[in-house]
């Protein structure tokens, strides 16, 4: 049976690449994305809701699909106020998941972060902790919480401390335990795409853990 996938976050850096993963798979025959912009990928597949992603509740009756894989993610420096920022990285993600829950959708995968803490002193990384939290209180059958390292590359935008970090990180990457290497894009998206098909034996997963499970998908016969 052809499936459905819905994406949020498609116009992002993981986002997209994911996107045209699920383009070139034969499994999906419809990609339902909801986002604040266009996407501008041009396939029969696609259908674009161009929406206020804050209000992403609303559109309840097309949030219908086999698998939401959620990309939604800003930065410090992209949504400097703190409010703004939680309405991103927590509400986005936990009304998704609401919604996969409401509508009987049995797979809900996830983009957090490498330092996601609940009870973190930080900002950010209370955030993100949060938000698996909430996420996992869903009880969504299949659930995958990503939670990548430092994620490489070709961004449109511009962001200075991250390309120091990637600099310094080609340099000592060596000397870092595996979860805390600098971690591709694709290698996400190629591990999201795995998820979806083969789940895996835990619900939250590390950088090195997604790094095995897209070398394992490249390693298929």
């Amino acid at each position: 049976m052809k499936k459905t996938a819905i994406i949020l976050g498609a116009t992002g850096l993981t986002g997209s690449i994911l996107l045209k993963k699920l383009l070139k798979d034969p499994a999906f025959e419809k990609i339902i994305l909801f986002s604040r912009r266009s996407a501008e990928e041009n396939s029969p597949k696609i259908k674009e809701h161009l929406i206020d992603m804050f209000q992403l509740e609303k559109h309840s009756e097309a949030f219908k699909a086999n698998v939401v894989l959620c990309c939604i993610g800003t930065t410090k420096a992209k949504t400097p106020d703190k409010e703004t920022y939680k309405k991103i990285d927590y509400g986005i993600p936990i009304t998704a998941a609401r919604l996969t829950k409401q509508n009987g959708i049995e797979t809900f995968i996830v983009i957090s972060a490498m330092g996601a803490d609940e009870n973190s002193s930080i900002f950010y990384n209370k955030t993100k902790g949060e938000m698996q939290r909430d996420v996992l209180k869903q009880q969504i059958k299949n659930t995958y919480i990503l939670q990548p390292s430092l994620i490489a590359g070709d961004r449109d935008e511009n962001r200075l401390g991250e390309k120091i970090a990637t600099f310094f990180m080609k340099i000592f990457g060596f000397l870092m335990p595996k979860k805390y290497k600098m971690i591709k894009a694709d290698t996400i998206a190629e591990a999201m795409q795995v998820l979806e098909k083969q789940g895996f034996s835990k619900k939250q997963i590390t950088s090195n853990e997604i790094k095995q499970i897209a070398q394992n998908a490249g390693n298929r016969t």
